[in-house]
């Protein structure tokens, strides 16, 4: 039974680290959505990306990686607000009232900020 649940998780496969690897390079404050990620390595989807959020995610800030509606993580809602307030990511309360949910105008990160950097120190 112990050999099963070792062959469940193998090494970590390197579409796995390149989607952690994503993850790990959003700032604090911003998010991006599965399918974000998926279209920003050019491989998979937003199922894929979250299957690997979920086997692998722990280890990097999960909460930055989200669904493109803005929806907690269900089952994580607490622990995610409390990163999300620290590191002040834009929340807002949907009109119809409901549970907070991540602001995705506000809060969205489309990846660009840090490859402009270099080429604004060169120029």
């Amino acid at each position: 039974m112990g050999r099963m649940e070792t062959q469940e998780l193998p090494e970590l496969p390197e579409y796995a680290e390149r989607v952690l690897q994503v993850a790990e390079e959003i700032p604090p404050g911003r998010v991006m959505t599965y399918g974000d990620v998926a279209e920003w390595l050019d491989e998979g989807g937003p199922r894929q990306v979250g299957r690997v959020m979920a086997l692998y995610g722990g280890s990097v800030p999960w909460w930055r990686v989200v669904r493109s509606d803005g929806v907690l993580l269900p089952g994580h809602e607490r622990r995610a607000l409390g990163h999300y307030r620290a590191e002040g990511t834009p929340l807002r309360q949907p009109a119809g009232g409901g549970a907070l949910r991540v602001d995705m105008r506000r809060a969205r990160w489309d990846g660009g900020t840090a490859e402009a950097e270099p080429e604004a120190v060169t120029g």
